[in-house]
C-alpha cells in the first residue's frame, strides 16, 4: 500500500502531524454546477421563487458549511478561514447555476476542503430550495480549480 498521509505506518487512520509545517497563505479555489430545468432557473433568475432568494441563501449555506469542514470530514483540522468568497452564475445557454468558491488562511495545511465542502453544501441548497419544482436536477463537476501556498506550492487544473 502506497503511503499516504492520513494513514499510519500500521495502515491506521489518523490526523496528520501539521505542526511542524511553515505558517504561508493558502488559497483554494473549486467549482461546481447544478443543472436544472430551463423554467427552474428562470425562476431563480427572476427571483420569483416562493421560498424567497435561492442564491443569497446558498451562498450563506456554502459559508457557513466552509467553516464547519472539520465537523463533517473526519480528518481535516479545524481552521481559522480569512476569506469565503462565493460566486453563484445562471448560465442560460447550460441550464444551470455555477459555483465558484475562493476560500484562504494562514496557516500550516491547505484550504481544498473547506472550499470544497462550501461548494457542494451551496448546491445542495439549490437544489433543496428547488426539489418541489425540479426533482431532476444534477449536481456535477464538482472540482479543485486552483490551490496555492504551502509546501507543494501552486496548482492548477488545465481546463480544456
Amino acid at each position: 500500500m502506497a503511503h499516504t498521509p492520513h494513514f499510519n505506518q500500521a495502515g491506521e487512520a489518523h490526523m496528520v502531524d501539521v505542526g511542524e509545517k511553515a505558517i504561508t497563505q493558502r488559497t483554494a479555489i473549486t467549482e461546481g454546477y447544478i443543472e436544472m430545468q430551463p423554467e427552474t432557473l428562470q425562476l431563480i433568475i427572476d427571483g420569483e421563487h416562493q421560498k424567497g432568494d435561492v442564491l443569497a441563501i446558498a451562498r450563506i449555506a456554502g459559508i457557513m458549511a466552509s467553516k464547519k469542514t472539520a465537523d463533517l470530514i473526519p480528518l481535516c483540522h479545524p481552521l481559522a478561514l480569512t476569506h469565503v468568497e462565493i460566486n453563484l452564475t445562471a448560465e442560460t445557454n447550460n441550464n444551470r447555476v455555477r459555483c465558484q468558491t475562493t476560500v484562504k488562511t494562514t496557516g500550516q495545511t491547505g484550504v481544498e476542503m473547506e472550499a470544497l465542502t462550501a461548494t457542494a453544501c451551496a448546491l445542495l441548497t439549490i437544489y433543496d430550495m428547488c426539489k418541489g419544482v425540479d426533482r431532476g436536477m444534477v449536481i456535477q463537476a464538482i472540482q479543485l480549480v486552483e490551490k496555492a501556498g504551502g509546501k507543494s506550492g501552486h496548482w492548477q487544473r488545465h481546463l480544456a
